[in-house]
């Protein structure tokens, strides 16, 4: 057994966004360096050592001493003195998940499964890793006092005993740690009706979440002639619109098919719903809403589902994409509470659940003193929980009071960033101008020249417009069918209290929608119209 200064636990796709931020905390990690502990025959330690994206196995000449403790200072300004060890479930170092349904399936390179490299809105190419290799150690570096990160892939931990501060691999080998960071993610849901089908069937069903997926998915959409998207939501919406611009090309025929009354149907209200369902047909999507599957067969090696409504899709695969389960499958050994009604590991204010233990990311169900108890499941939430965690583990003591954000793309020209609780049950009140050519997400990544906005949105502060800024005669507080919805604001209350806010087309405003929520004034929909004027929309007239 050897012992680290930090530890992380998870599979590395639920890490890519945790660690990016927890280890430029700790001496900014990512990206390659060589891994565990397997005992064998000879005695000595198998350690897995990986390239940028596979692994390969070495036999060192003697087992790794055991490492100091380790203290770790000032981690926000990325000081060295960090001894992380991470360990995760897939063959893959730390990588961005949010290409994995957006921009990867735009590059017609045949060869994209293989090298992950996928074009920005602004035209520039890069790959889907963090960093290069060699800013990894090994763990043997580690064990010996060396500060860095390693990664040890391909491995899963199957238990936590928090009093003797060690972890156990599903190969058997042990792990010490000092300190120990919990961001194991979540696991795609699966529908009873697909999970209890034959053998057959469930061979032309997949789940969505990470690398190995979308090297299967590839390659089946590349034989396939049509594919059925089960489910509206924010995965099933961007990846029924990122295959049908592939079918363009190919001809391959996309169907998407969910409960709700249109795309986005349980996050927008009902009139931007529809009209963000209208601009998914568009892109070539065949939009079944109001729908669910109530019977599954197999006809001439293809999936015929019978919905509710009586019509039948009949595909070549299907993909399941209807949320997420937090991974919690560790509360039992390492005994931490997780929450009956968010799911995920409870955590205190500074990300704590208990000892020596912290919990960052999906898995982590965390109070939030403006919104109450929740639990997020976007890329920002990960990165700054990450980062906090990773602060804590030092001593910082930080409560985490961070509004994450998230976006999402329905193509290089409608994009949005919402912050707080984005809930279609909720009264909401929406304020709309006219786009410009400057107003989509093509425009702002050529602009920042970085494709994940939560990044952008840290160091860029927008200027409020002035107080005489009037509003444009394009705007408008209701609704009306024929409304292009070029970019706007919507405001989501409660109690007229502003507790979420979607930025349609309108970019870079993220620091002013935080204020908004961190004030929590109560403001009438005459109001809201007013405050929409700092997100600087209306234009002057």
């Amino acid at each position: 057994m050897f012992r680290v200064g930090l530890h992380c636990i998870g599979p590395v796709r639920s890490q890519n966004a945790v660690l990016t931020r927890f280890s430029r905390s700790l001496s900014y990690l990512r990206q390659s360096g060589n891994h565990v502990k397997a005992p064998n025959t000879n005695g000595n330690s198998v350690y897995t050592r990986f390239t940028k994206r596979s692994c390969v196995n070495y036999y060192p000449q003697n087992n790794p001493s055991q490492n100091k403790n380790i203290v770790i200072g000032a981690a926000a300004l990325g000081l060295g003195g960090a001894i992380i060890l991470m360990i995760g479930e897939e063959d893959y170092v730390p990588y961005m998940r949010p290409p994995l349904s957006k921009e990867l399936w735009f590059n017609e390179d045949p060869n994209v499964a293989e090298t992950l490299k996928f074009v920005q809105w602004n035209g520039r190419e890069r790959d889907l890793f963090y960093q290069e290799k060699d800013t990894y150690v090994t763990p043997k570096q580690l064990a010996a006092g060396q500060t860095g990160t390693a990664v040890i892939c391909g491995k899963k931990v199957v238990s936590i005993n928090s009093i003797s501060r060690k972890v156990t691999l599903d190969d058997g080998s042990v792990i010490g740690y000092d300190k120990c960071l919990i961001a194991t993610g979540g696991s795609p849901k699966n529908l009873p009706i697909f999970e209890n089908s034959s053998p057959e069937i469930k061979d032309r069903v997949s789940l969505y979440r990470n690398i190995a997926d979308f090297k299967h998915l590839d390659g089946v959409v590349r034989n396939a002639e049509s594919i059925t998207i089960v489910g509206g939501g924010f995965l099933g919406s961007e990846l029924a619109c990122a295959l049908a611009r592939r079918g363009r090309s190919s001809g391959l025929k996309v169907h998407q098919v969910f409960l709700e009354e249109g795309n986005m149907g349980r996050v927008f209200p009902k009139y931007l719903c529809q009209w963000t369902t209208k601009k998914v047909e568009e892109e070539g999507v065949h939009v079944v809403p109001n729908n669910t599957v109530s019977k599954i067969e197999l006809e001439d090696k293809k999936v015929s589902l019978s919905l509710k409504s009586g019509e039948k899709i009949v595909s070549d695969h299907v993909v399941v994409a209807v949320g997420l389960d937090p991974r919690t499958d560790l509360a039992s050994s390492a005994q931490l509470e997780v929450d009956d009604v968010q799911g995920g590991y409870r955590v205190n204010s500074e990300l704590q659940a208990r000892s020596n233990i912290w919990v960052a990311g999906d898995a982590a169900c965390f109070y939030d003193i403006k919104l109450g108890r929740r639990r997020v499941e976007h890329h920002d939430h990960a990165v700054v929980s990450g980062r906090l965690a990773g602060e804590n583990m030092t001593g910082a003591g930080k409560p985490y009071w961070h509004q994450s954000m998230f976006w999402s793309d329905l193509g290089p020209h409608i994009g949005y960033e919402a912050i707080g609780v984005i809930d279609s049950s909720l009264p909401t009140v929406g304020i709309w101008a006219k786009a410009t050519k400057a107003d989509s997400p093509k425009a702002v990544v050529e602009a920042s020249d970085d494709n994940i906005r939560s990044t952008v949105q840290e160091t860029v502060t927008p200027e409020t417009p002035a107080a005489e800024t009037k509003a444009s005669s394009k705007t408008s507080i209701a609704a009306p069918d024929h409304e292009e919805f070029g970019k706007g604001i919507v405001f989501y209350t409660r109690n007229d209290r502003v507790v979420g806010i979607i930025m349609w087309n309108t970019f870079q405003c993220m620091p002013i929608a935080r204020k908004v929520l961190k004030e929590g004034k109560k403001y009438t929909p005459l109001e809201l119209h007013e405050l929409a004027k700092q997100f600087n929309i209306l234009g002057q007239e």
